[in-house]
């Protein structure tokens, strides 16, 4: 079995670089979510994530995802799921075949998808499960990941991690971590050396 690296070991490493806001596209119009749909579907895999609004009360469900996250290598977008036309693109990236969508912590996400888009999202791969299989005995995450396969630290904010994601108009900030989250999903994709075939809901 391999260990996980600790919060101290990775805090030494140098930082992933992370995409610039020059290579994330805000998704929110139909026209946009087209020009988006054209640009991914060459790809054969993509990193894969949501964002929704915290809720803070006890018992208050979350009508999440409010953001839909796909990158490549190259670049990233973020899809604002309040327009519907922007939603109906985003539903039917998610029902490609043929393409991976490789995240961490998945379950949540894909479950949220089936009642918030009305589809069931085909070929997720949890990077977790695979990190698993190859003898990592507790849940990687994204930044485990990142440190074993490129000895670097992944920084995330948690001031944007808890902030309003159903906000109209995002921040910077918020569109750079949740382009992020998704890019370093990919290029954890691309290190662990798996192909689409690698696809199938698990976790």
């Amino acid at each position: 079995m391999h260990s996980t690296p600790d919060k101290d070991t990775i805090a030494m490493l140098p930082p992933f670089a992370r995409l610039g806001l020059d290579r994330i596209a805000l998704v929110t119009t139909q026209a946009e979510a087209e020009a988006a749909f054209a640009a991914l579907v060459v790809a054969s895999a993509w990193g894969f994530d949501t964002e929704s609004k915290p809720t803070f009360r006890v018992g208050e469900a979350s009508d999440g995802p409010h953001i839909l996250q796909l990158s490549t290598p190259e670049r990233a977008w973020v899809f604002q799921l309040h327009d519907p036309a922007c939603r109906a693109v985003a539903a039917e990236l998610l029902r490609l075949r043929g393409i991976a969508k490789a995240g961490f912590g998945l379950r949540d996400d894909r479950k949220r998808i089936i009642e918030k888009l009305g589809v069931e999202p085909v070929g997720i791969l949890e990077l977790n499960t695979v990190f698993r299989e190859r003898g990592y005995r507790k849940d990687m995450g994204v930044k485990g990941a990142v440190a074993v396969l490129f000895q670097q630290r992944f920084i995330k904010s948690k001031k944007a991690a808890t902030s309003n994601w159903a906000n109209p108009r995002l921040s910077e900030a918020q569109l750079v971590y949740a382009a992020n989250d998704a890019y370093a999903a990919i290029r954890v994709f691309d290190a662990l050396g798996l192909g689409p075939e690698m696809t199938g809901f698990s976790g």
